[in-house]
Protein backbone atom coordinates (compact mmCIF):
# COMPACT_ATOMS: atom_id res chain seq x y z
CA UNK A 1 0.00 0.00 0.00
CA UNK A 2 1.19 3.48 -0.89
CA UNK A 3 -0.30 6.75 0.27
CA UNK A 4 0.33 10.28 -0.94
CA UNK A 5 -0.70 13.17 1.28
CA UNK A 6 -0.54 16.86 0.40
CA UNK A 7 -0.40 19.73 2.87
CA UNK A 8 0.21 23.45 2.97
CA UNK A 9 -2.81 24.83 1.19
CA UNK A 10 -4.80 27.75 2.50
CA UNK A 11 -6.03 31.27 1.91
CA UNK A 12 -3.56 33.93 0.82
CA UNK A 13 -3.78 37.40 -0.65
CA UNK A 14 -2.68 38.10 -4.19
CA UNK A 15 1.08 38.58 -4.30
CA UNK A 16 1.61 36.27 -1.37
CA UNK A 17 3.35 32.91 -1.10
CA UNK A 18 2.56 29.36 -0.07
CA UNK A 19 4.59 26.19 0.09
CA UNK A 20 2.90 22.91 -0.62
CA UNK A 21 4.31 19.59 0.53
CA UNK A 22 3.54 16.07 -0.59
CA UNK A 23 4.68 13.00 1.32
CA UNK A 24 4.58 9.51 -0.11
CA UNK A 25 4.62 6.62 2.32
CA UNK A 26 4.17 2.86 2.39
CA UNK A 27 5.79 -0.01 0.55
CA UNK A 28 8.00 2.13 -1.64
CA UNK A 29 11.06 0.84 -3.44
CA UNK A 30 11.65 3.93 -5.55
CA UNK A 31 9.81 7.03 -6.75
CA UNK A 32 10.26 8.32 -10.27
CA UNK A 33 8.55 11.46 -11.43
CA UNK A 34 6.73 13.56 -8.84
CA UNK A 35 4.21 16.03 -10.22
CA UNK A 36 1.85 18.76 -9.13
CA UNK A 37 -1.51 19.20 -10.83
CA UNK A 38 -4.30 21.63 -10.11
CA UNK A 39 -7.99 21.82 -10.83
CA UNK A 40 -9.87 25.09 -10.65
CA UNK A 41 -13.66 25.18 -10.28
CA UNK A 42 -15.33 24.28 -13.55
CA UNK A 43 -12.03 23.54 -15.28
CA UNK A 44 -10.07 20.46 -16.22
CA UNK A 45 -7.16 19.28 -14.16
CA UNK A 46 -3.88 20.64 -15.50
CA UNK A 47 -0.27 19.71 -15.00
CA UNK A 48 1.54 22.51 -13.15
CA UNK A 49 5.05 21.20 -12.55
CA UNK A 50 7.07 18.02 -12.73
CA UNK A 51 10.36 16.87 -11.30
CA UNK A 52 12.27 13.75 -12.22
CA UNK A 53 14.15 11.65 -9.73
CA UNK A 54 17.33 13.32 -10.95
CA UNK A 55 15.91 16.80 -10.47
CA UNK A 56 14.91 17.83 -13.97
CA UNK A 57 11.94 20.18 -13.77
CA UNK A 58 9.22 21.40 -16.12
CA UNK A 59 6.51 24.00 -15.62
CA UNK A 60 3.34 25.12 -17.31
CA UNK A 61 3.90 28.54 -18.85
CA UNK A 62 1.48 30.31 -16.52
CA UNK A 63 3.61 29.59 -13.43
CA UNK A 64 7.13 29.91 -14.85
CA UNK A 65 9.19 32.31 -12.79
CA UNK A 66 6.73 32.19 -9.89
CA UNK A 67 6.59 28.53 -8.81
CA UNK A 68 9.45 26.21 -7.95
CA UNK A 69 9.23 22.46 -7.56
CA UNK A 70 11.78 20.52 -5.55
CA UNK A 71 12.08 17.11 -3.91
CA UNK A 72 13.85 15.26 -1.15
CA UNK A 73 14.35 11.67 -2.27
CA UNK A 74 15.42 10.54 1.20
CA UNK A 75 12.11 11.75 2.60
CA UNK A 76 9.92 10.74 -0.38
CA UNK A 77 8.67 14.31 -0.41
CA UNK A 78 8.03 16.85 -3.12
CA UNK A 79 7.46 20.55 -2.58
CA UNK A 80 5.89 23.35 -4.55
CA UNK A 81 6.98 26.86 -3.59
CA UNK A 82 4.43 29.30 -4.96
CA UNK A 83 5.30 33.00 -5.05
CA UNK A 84 3.55 36.05 -6.48
CA UNK A 85 0.27 34.20 -6.30
CA UNK A 86 -2.63 35.39 -8.43
CA UNK A 87 -6.38 34.83 -8.05
CA UNK A 88 -6.25 32.58 -11.11
CA UNK A 89 -3.96 30.22 -9.17
CA UNK A 90 -6.95 29.33 -6.99
CA UNK A 91 -7.50 25.59 -7.30
CA UNK A 92 -7.22 22.26 -5.59
CA UNK A 93 -3.62 21.14 -5.96
CA UNK A 94 -2.90 17.45 -6.35
CA UNK A 95 0.30 15.50 -6.07
CA UNK A 96 0.99 12.55 -8.36
CA UNK A 97 3.88 10.13 -7.91
CA UNK A 98 5.25 7.35 -10.07
CA UNK A 99 5.98 4.70 -7.47
CA UNK A 100 7.73 1.38 -7.70
CA UNK A 101 6.46 -0.72 -4.82
CA UNK A 102 8.27 -3.46 -2.95
CA UNK A 103 6.48 -6.80 -2.61
CA UNK A 104 5.10 -7.25 -5.19
CA UNK A 105 7.44 -5.18 -7.30
CA UNK A 106 5.31 -3.11 -9.62
CA UNK A 107 5.01 0.41 -10.96
CA UNK A 108 1.94 2.54 -10.37
CA UNK A 109 0.75 6.13 -10.24
CA UNK A 110 -0.55 7.34 -6.91
CA UNK A 111 -2.64 10.47 -6.36
CA UNK A 112 -3.13 12.47 -3.22
CA UNK A 113 -6.47 13.79 -2.03
CA UNK A 114 -5.61 17.39 -2.88
CA UNK A 115 -5.12 20.58 -0.94
CA UNK A 116 -7.07 23.76 -1.59
CA UNK A 117 -5.28 26.99 -2.44
CA UNK A 118 -7.38 30.14 -2.48
CA UNK A 119 -5.89 33.44 -3.61
CA UNK A 120 -7.94 36.52 -2.83
CA UNK A 121 -7.70 39.70 -4.87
Amino acid sequence: QVQVVESGGGLVQAGGSLRLSCLASGSILRIGSMDWYRQAPGKQRELVATISRGGTTTYVDSVKGRFAISRDNAKNTVYLQMNSLKPEDTAVYYCNCEVVTTTPVRSLEVWGQGTLVTVSS
